[in-house]
């Protein structure tokens, strides 16, 4: 759809980050965009299904990406619209699944795979440069001690695995540190907050955003509230002033 060079960011973790504001217990999304989300045809693309064209980015972001869930706001919007006036036309590629734990996300795996795939479509023929990994994942690991266990090593793994499958060693990473979870939240929060040893890799703590009657998904004003402070996040850490 859109020829212009574009700053791009992938967009991958859990169904928090694609994106469940707004959507209700019986899986029905109340269409409520907030001000903060609107879409701007002229500097704001979405990489389509397709893996292939790009489209006037709209919340739901995921939707049609995200194994067919019903989809709601996510953060994505808020944040192409906080960093936009800075960097230029900006490119999203939705990458969330669901539902995943982290080592649903090893080298290997469909939703690695796919994040791969789709970063590497959206980047050819001129399409853009990656500029980040947004990342909001790890409620699945909040269940059991084991996967608790293995949090930090199977994150920082797949740092690195992206990093080098898009020959970007130095790729910035922003964080999410969970708002919800289960018995182990606080052992997960804890290593998203500063217990990622690599660089370039920085976290913005959501904890206090309000969440919908499910308490794990957050609401729409949370995602509006969460996408401002990774975009000024990403603005303060990795682009010169």
């Amino acid at each position: 759809m859109d020829s212009q060079m574009k700053q791009i960011f992938i967009l991958a973790g859990q169904s928090n980050m694609s994106g469940r504001g707004g959507v209700d217990k019986n899986k029905i999304w109340d269409g409520v965009v907030p001000a903060e989300s609107t879409a701007d045809a002229a500097k704001i693309f979405r990489l389509g299904p397709d893996h292939r064209s790009w489209e006037a980015a709209a919340e739901p972001l995921h939707q049609g990406l995200d194994s067919n869930r019903v989809c709601g706001v996510s953060p994505g919007m808020a944040f192409a619209n906080t960093v936009k006036e800075r960097v230029g036309a900006v490119g999203l590629v939705p990458c969330a699944v669901a539902g995943t734990a982290i080592k649903d996300w090893a080298r290997g795996t469909e939703p690695y795979e796919n994040l791969v795939r789709r970063a590497k479509a959206a980047a050819a023929g001129g399409g853009g440069e990656i500029k980040a990994l947004l990342w909001y994942q790890g409620e699945k690991d909040t269940f059991t001690a084991e996967d608790a266990a293995v949090y930090k090593e199977k994150t920082e793994q797949l740092i690195l695995n992206v990093r080098q499958d898009l020959d970007l060693p130095s790729l910035p990473v922003v964080l999410v540190a969970l708002p919800s979870g289960r018995v182990y939240l606080e052992k997960i929060r804890e290593i998203q907050k500063g217990g990622i040893e690599l660089p370039n890799v920085v976290c913005v703590d959501a904890m206090g955003l309000p969440l919908e009657e499910d308490n794990l998904h957050i609401t729409s004003e949370a995602h509006v509230k969460l996408g401002i402070m990774l975009a000024n996040s990403y603005l303060t850490h990795f682009v010169p002033k």
